[in-house]
């Protein structure tokens, strides 16, 4: 119950975040707001780290470096949402985003890449992305 509700505020920052950077590249553009975005982030972040201290600094060479591109990909990702929300409007653009970001999840969970545990495809959820991007296409039909 605890990673659904997480979830779900997840999912509710990411389109929070997505119109706001939307909007504040209007005004400042796509790179500086980005930076602005990725500066606020690591300040809350760093701050929040201190507090809570969850991890050691010393284990940071046990983390294969692959792993460290999460922070290019969050530059990438929100210079990427802000030009999608900016060309094609925030449901469309959001709508497309989470059909992406689930056919990828599936992947890596049914080729078991990247040291997840290796889940199985089946019918259901082949079914279940049919199903939404045909809702995303019945959602844009005028």
């Amino acid at each position: 119950m605890q990673g659904i509700l997480y979830s779900l505020l997840a999912g509710v920052f990411i389109c929070l975040q997505s119109v706001f950077n939307a909007q504040a590249s209007e005004k400042l553009g796509l790179w500086q707001t980005n930076a602005i975005v990725h500066g606020l982030g690591f300040l809350v972040s760093f701050s929040i780290f201190l507090f809570v201290r969850d991890g050691e600094w010393q284990k940071i060479g046990e983390v294969n470096k692959v792993y460290l591109l999460g922070g290019v990909f969050g530059a990438l990702i929100v210079f990427a949402v802000m030009k999608g929300i900016t060309s094609i409007g925030p449901a469309y653009s959001v709508s497309i985003l989470l059909i992406s970001q689930l056919l990828v999840a599936l992947i890596i969970d049914s080729l078991g890449l990247f040291g997840v545990e290796k889940v199985p495809m089946n019918l259901n959820k082949v079914m279940g992305i049919g199903i939404m991007i045909a809702g995303l296409i019945i959602f844009k039909l005028k």
